[in-house]
């Protein structure tokens, strides 16, 4: 099982379980995030705090992920990144459009706030 998927009153909680978001995963997760879009869920968060690594593939279904809950309306949360996965999202300079926390708990408060 690659990942974990919770749904909460009012976001979806997706837990990537695998160390590694690359080319052999991030397919099946922009899969997964299509799905819970497509059953009318605006709000994900998406913890990658089991995540060493992650390529231009898990960059990009992140982006998927950020971009479905955009146009509707909702809110994008990631959460749980390690140093790695952090400095690669910095360098691609997304931390500037994607909300970040560090727990699921303040993700979950920011999805209440934006709400």
């Amino acid at each position: 099982m690659e990942f974990q998927i919770e749904k909460f009153e009012n976001h979806t909680l997706i837990k990537v379980l695998e160390e590694k978001l690359d080319t052999h995963i991030a397919p099946t997760l922009k899969s997964e995030l299509v799905l819970v879009s497509g059953n009318g869920e605006k709000n994900i968060i998406l913890d990658l705090s089991n995540c060493r690594y992650c390529d231009s593939s898990g960059l990009s279904a992140i982006l998927v992920a950020n971009r479905l809950c955009k146009n509707s309306n909702g809110t994008f949360v990631l959460t749980g990144l390690n140093d790695a996965v952090e400095r690669l999202i910095t360098i691609s300079q997304l931390d500037t459009v994607l909300n970040i926390t560090g727990t699921i708990e303040e993700a979950q408060k920011t999805i209440k706030n934006v709400g």
